[in-house]
């Protein structure tokens, strides 16, 4: 069996064991609550965690090429409460999306170039890097939410398509589609895979490395930054705390999803399934009236036994 072969298999099971599991939660949830598997309160869970999934895209990505990104979430209020500003000053809505997007682009570039180039470990930049942009955040609001926004601009997060599907859903379905093609269909993501796996030998074997991570970091900065976007859309305002603990439930969904954070594997869609099962625990937790504190719980332990699964599994193939 060739090597892509093999790594096809894998995350074939793995995928089948995210698509298992969310039906056994499925399946309990809709025994527990009448409510569950009403049309409204699927739409709600896949609404409520599109922005999750967007991010987790770009997570994943980050994930698989043997990194981690732990600025997302406040990426995501830097680039909404940017973009929030520019709209109250009258910037039409296309020009300020954009500007909102490029600066979240920008603080990924900046998590690349430090990483790949100043050789630091994305822990400890994406690190400097949540603090980075949610101070900024907090200084050009001074703080106070962005309110007053028109009524256009809350179509991005709240509109539907012939008024059925919301538009956020349908922007994470188009979203992960092309980044799974790319991901498995181009020499861009068998080189995220190669530099995951084994990064010195994908550079000895003339992978540009360097300029790989960073393209790689400013994709999930982008897709951060439109998640914020989207978000302070859905909610009309611009908020400088938004997206705070974002990083665990994007981090969760890519584990969740059969994403190794030794590198080298996981997949677009395993992200999409690890979303959209945290969305059903959380979403079946508030109908079922558990505390969010525990929602909190839950998910640190899943995390917790996904990775242990995963090391547990390499120990034994070792």
């Amino acid at each position: 069996m060739s090597i892509v072969n093999l790594q096809f298999f894998k995350n074939s099971l793995r995928n089948f064991a995210s698509v298992l599991s969310l039906l056994i939660v499925v399946i309990i949830l809709s025994l527990l609550s009448p409510h569950f598997l009403t049309t409204e309160n699927l739409i709600s869970i896949a609404l409520q965690m599109s922005v999750i999934a967007i991010m987790s895209i770009g997570q994943m990505w980050i994930i698989i090429s043997g990194g981690i990104d732990l600025s997302v979430g406040s990426i995501l209020a830097l680039s909404g409460v940017t973009t929030t500003m520019l709209i109250n000053s009258h910037v039409p809505f296309f020009p300020a999306v954009l500007v909102g997007v490029a600066v979240g682009s920008f603080a990924g570039f900046v998590n690349g170039f430090l990483i790949a180039v100043g050789k630091l470990p994305p822990f400890i930049s994406t690190l400097g890097m949540m603090g980075i942009a949610r101070g900024m955040a907090l200084i050009i609001t001074k703080g106070v939410p962005i309110f007053g926004l028109p009524s256009y601009f809350s179509v991005l997060g709240n509109g539907r398509l012939a008024g059925i599907l919301p538009y956020p859903i349908l922007i994470t379905l188009v979203l992960a589609v092309l980044a799974h093609v790319i991901l498995t269909r181009t020499p861009f993501g068998r080189y995220t895979y190669a530099i995951g796996s084994n990064f010195e030998a994908a550079r000895l074997s003339g992978v540009r490395t360097t300029s790989l991570l960073i393209y790689i970091y400013t994709l999930g900065g982008l897709l951060a930054g439109l998640g914020g976007i989207i978000l302070a859309s859905r909610l009309s305002t611009g908020q400088p705390t938004a997206g705070t603990g974002y990083e665990l439930d994007v981090i969760a969904a890519c584990v969740i999803g059969g994403a190794s954070l030794s590198g080298g594997v996981g997949t677009i869609w395993g992200a999409i399934l690890g979303s959209l099962l945290i969305g059903v625990l959380r979403n079946g937790c508030n109908l079922l009236d558990i505390s969010a504190f525990w929602q909190q719980v839950a998910i640190g332990g899943i995390i917790v036994i996904a990775v242990f699964v995963d090391q547990y599994q390499k120990k034994n193939k070792s």
